[in-house]
This record gives C-alpha cells, structure tokens and sequence, in this order.
C-alpha cells in the first residue's frame, strides 16, 4: 500500500523512518529545512535501543508537490495545524484512503470526520519519546513505539485496517487495532493532559512530578478529574489509571517535558488549548466538576492566550 505520513516530526518521523527501513511505500510531508536537510541527506535516527543510523533515501516532500493518492494517511501534526492538513487531504485522497490521526488531542478522528465525511477517519494515538533535534535528525528516547487505533463504530470496520496493522508490525512497530478506541484513546489522553497541564503550570520536568509533594499531588488530582469526566463520557476504566500513570511518569528520564511545554518556552503555537483548557470546557459540557483543571485552565490562559 502506499502510505502517506502528514509530519516528520518526532512521531511522524520515526513512522517513516521504520516503515522506510521495513520496505513500505511511505512518503513524509514536511517543510523547511528539515525537508531539505532529509532530501538531500537522508534522515538521521538517534535512538537508544538501536543505535545511530541513517535511512537514505527517504520520500520526503512538501504539500505543494505531492502527487500521489495514497491508500493510508497517517496524520502526526500538532492539533492547531488540522485546518490546513484536512484541506491538504480533501485534494489528495481517493475514496478509498483511510485517515488515521494520531495526535495527541482527543476526539480528533471525530472532527475529522466532519469535515471529511466522503472517506473513513478513525481514531488513534501513539505511544512514543521523539522529538527533532535538528534538520534531518530525530531523536528516539528510549523502546516504546506503540500506534493504536480503530473505528468508532463496528460498522465502519474494513479488512485494510488489519492490512495497515500488519505493515506496522513488519516495521517492528507495536500496534494495536483497538475494539473500543474512544477508551484507548481516553488512556493515552488521561497521562498526556495532566502531565502537560502540571508541567506547564508548575513548570516542572519529569524528574519534579517524580519527587511526593505539591506536584505529584496536583499531577494525581488531575488524572482522578479526567476519570470523573471520563465516567460521565460512559468510559470506565477496569484498571488504576492514577498507579498506570504514575507507573510511566516514574519511568521517564529526568527533566523530561511535554512537546506542548517545549514549544511553550520556545515561543512557539502549542496544544495548550486542545491538551489543557478543552478539559475545562468539556467538563462544564458533561456537568462535571473538575475544579483543578479549572485552576489551571484560568491561570495559564491569562499567560497564553
């Protein structure tokens, strides 16, 4: 199949760069002097489980000067560049495509699916420490490499999706094609958003959610929120989200950020309000008191609107 990956970032370049290396169809959207470090070099892994190395070459290209109808798009772009990205979709795909978001947002695939009712959008997250250190160079912190993803509803299910998973195996990818993907979803989004929603209001690293005391407290009280608003939203969860997330939390090295907080002290658009104050809103949405995110959500706002 011919795949398409909408950002060469720390998640949607690792795709590629394993998809690559494993033999697939895969070409990367990306800009700037990434892409022309990539086209002209290669991409550079740094990874702690498999060592240096390059993947040359590597597909890479821009919006403008893609070509191709792709059988699969993977999109890995940060929520506030969604609007250009389903544009971008709208003129490339063929009624077959499938679209599989994996941002950490959640709820995407279903917006998604609105504005582009004429093909299959699922949802998804990914489970992965990545990020660019510089043009053409990605650096993979330590083994997990998990995508998860599925349809909303049975009736959506189509034989491909076992074909993508397949694929993303045979390039030493986990993936899990998810029966209940709101639930999946919710699980990744119940670690993400408080760690980014503590980090940022304490500004804080890993290594400080580590230690007991104010922030550990602060960073507990926001999964035990998303829990109740998750209850409300008729997701129950069998296991411990708080010991779960504590678990992945601890197993970080230190000073460890949220890329929304890196981009954050970089002066940059981040996903603060998707990862942050959208809790708060669907919190008043479900009749569900979250009176921490809340805290949160009025102090950072007067600071990043």
């Amino acid at each position: 199949m011919k795949y398409l990956i909408i950002g060469a970032g720390g998640t949607g370049g690792c795709m590629g760069a394993y998809m690559t290396q494993a033999g697939k169809d895969v070409t990367l959207i990306a800009r700037g002097a990434h892409l022309k470090a990539m086209q002209e070099k290669g991409l550079s892994m740094e990874t702690s489980h498999k060592g240096n190395y390059i993947v040359n070459p590597i597909k890479a290209t821009d919006m403008e000067h893609y070509v191709e109808k792709p059988d699969v798009i993977f999109v890995c772009v940060k929520g506030y560049s969604l609007e250009d990205t389903i544009s971008f979709i709208r003129k490339v795909a063929k009624p077959e495509t499938v679209v599989i978001p994996v941002l950490n947002i959640y709820g995407t695939g279903g917006k998604m699916q609105k504005e582009l009712p004429e093909l299959l959008v699922t949802d998804g997250c990914i489970y992965i420490v990545g990020l660019i250190k510089e043009p053409g160079c990605i650096v993979q912190s330590g083994n997990l490499f998990r995508v998860v993803f599925g349809v909303r509803e049975a009736s959506e299910y189509r034989k491909v999706l076992q074909d993508i998973k397949k694929d993303l195996e045979e390039s030493g990818i986990e993936c899990v094609l998810s029966d209940n993907i709101r639930k999946d979803a919710m699980r990744k989004f119940s670690y993400i958003s408080p760690a980014a929603a503590c980090g940022q209001y304490y500004k804080a690293g890993s290594d400080d959610i580590q230690k007991p005391g104010e922030i550990r407290d602060t960073f507990i009280a926001l999964i035990d929120e998303i829990m109740l608003l998750s209850k409300k939203m008729g997701i129950v969860f069998e296991e411990d989200m708080v010991k779960t997330n504590l678990a992945i939390m601890d197993s970080l090295a230190p000073k460890v950020k949220t890329s929304m907080q890196r981009d954050v002290e970089a002066g940059k658009v981040s996903e603060i309000d998707g990862l942050v104050y959208s809790v708060a809103r669907m919190g008043k949405e479900y009749g569900v008191e979250l009176p921490v995110y809340q805290k949160i959500t009025d102090e950072l706002s007067k600071l990043y609107s």
